[in-house]
């Protein structure tokens, strides 16, 4: 839960880059997983829109913010992340 230990000018290097210019380009099947009150989540909202086809899946984890997913073992959602790996890595 490093919100306030980071490097100051570490994301200086990512600020002109388009996150999601490519996201329409793959094909492969994508789970976006995001904590609801995180601060980056319209990223993955914006990926998932531009997304076609419909092997794709946006999973919000309700209370949770950006670092919670990272380290807080009781909300990531181990048994979504199996079953997707399952039916899509054949």
């Amino acid at each position: 839960n490093a919100n306030t230990g980071g490097n100051v000018s570490a994301w200086l290097s990512c600020i002109d880059t388009p996150m999601p210019a490519y996201a329409g380009e793959s094909r492969n099947p994508v789970l976006i997983i995001h904590g609801e009150e995180a601060h980056s989540r319209y990223f993955g909202e914006d990926a998932f829109k531009l997304r076609p086809g419909d092997n794709k899946e946006l999973m919000n984890i309700p209370g949770a913010g950006h670092t919670d997913l990272y380290d807080q073992l009781d909300i990531i959602p181990f048994d979504k992340l199996e079953s997707f790996f399952i039916k899509n890595l054949k």
